[in-house]
């Protein structure tokens, strides 16, 4: 079935942030050093976690693969809104705008089931050290990531079919910068009712699930790591983890804030900036966090320029 078939509009405005022609272009700089740095640090951190045997563990595996995922989750908008702000055409077709919410929406399953399942591992290196290299083994690692990235892929189909069978008439501006579902589910003159159960369904079971065993997780973390006897133990116990907890923080409280929140149909301009920090903001942060205080990834790093150097 064609998107003609489907749908009266083959194309929607995606009205981003408004200015000037020169605020347009002061936006694209800014937002292409953004996205360059995005993909160089995070190419940096696989590239690290590859090549050097220090780092060949279960905690930078699942990192590896997160900043893999960060990689595609800000090519997924981040290339469309810097193409709005230099030509000024901010039209994507439908076809686009679909996939677009898609992959969206499955790769921000992934990421939050990948933190869970982060979240377990720092569980088990805390409470069960001497267990953990036997518990959390290459086998096991990969196939947590496999699952991780199932999950999300799986998730991402309850929405697609409903959104691509979605009638769209009348207005095609979408008061955001990426085809996100909420602003799209507001144009559709079909009958949303189902489409919004099942997303809101989604979400909730995803994001709730995962904060709640992340917090599970931690609360037993913060307890072995209280009955360590010396400062010192319990302040590197706890370094080990900080990294993980401050992005847990950042990726659920803007998830919370835009899809979780008592009425998440009524828009408000704070959405685009909060998307903004989730899809382009986090993902330069959180290679910064996690190598800035890393002491073992800054010594990897090192390493390697000093072997390119050599």
């Amino acid at each position: 079935m064609t998107a003609n078939n489907q749908t009266s509009i083959t194309e929607f405005m995606l009205l981003g942030f408004p200015g000037s022609r020169e605020v347009q272009i002061l936006y694209f700089v800014v937002f292409l050093v953004i996205y360059i740095l995005t993909i160089t640090t995070n190419s940096i951190i696989i590239t690290i976690v590859s090549i050097d045997p220090h780092l060949h563990s279960p905690m930078y595996f699942f990192l590896s693969n997160f900043a893999f995922l960060e990689i595609w989750y800000a090519t997924a908008t981040i290339p469309k809104m810097l193409s709005g702000f230099l030509t000024g055409n901010k039209a994507i077709s439908y076809r686009s705008c679909i996939a677009q919410s898609y992959f969206c929406f499955i790769l921000a399953s992934m990421e939050y089931i990948l933190l869970t399942v982060m979240a377990f591992d720092r569980y088990y290196a805390i409470c069960y050290p001497l267990q953990y290299g036997t518990i959390m083994n290459s086998r096991l690692c990969k196939q947590l990531a496999i699952g991780s990235w199932t999950s999300g892929f799986l998730n991402g189909w309850p929405i697609s079919i409903p959104a691509s069978r979605s009638s769209f008439c009348g207005s095609n501006q979408i008061n955001h910068f990426f085809c996100d579902f909420i602003p799209l589910l507001k144009l559709t003159c079909s009958d949303t009712i189902v489409s919004e159960v099942i997303f809101f369904g989604l979400a909730w079971v995803i994001v709730l699930t995962s904060l709640f065993l992340i917090t599970v997780s931690y609360c037993y973390i913060i307890m072995t790591i209280l009955r360590i006897p010396s400062a010192t133990g319990r302040k590197k116990a706890f370094s080990t983890c900080a990294s993980h907890l401050t992005v847990v923080l950042i990726f659920f409280g803007t998830a919370i804030f835009i899809y979780l929140r008592p009425n998440p149909m009524q828009s408000f301009e704070a959405d685009k900036v909060v998307s903004l920090i989730f899809s382009a903001i986090t993902p330069l942060l959180n290679p910064l966090i996690y190598s800035l205080r890393n002491k073992e990834v800054l010594k990897a790093l090192n390493r390697v320029w000093n072997k390119m150097c050599s």
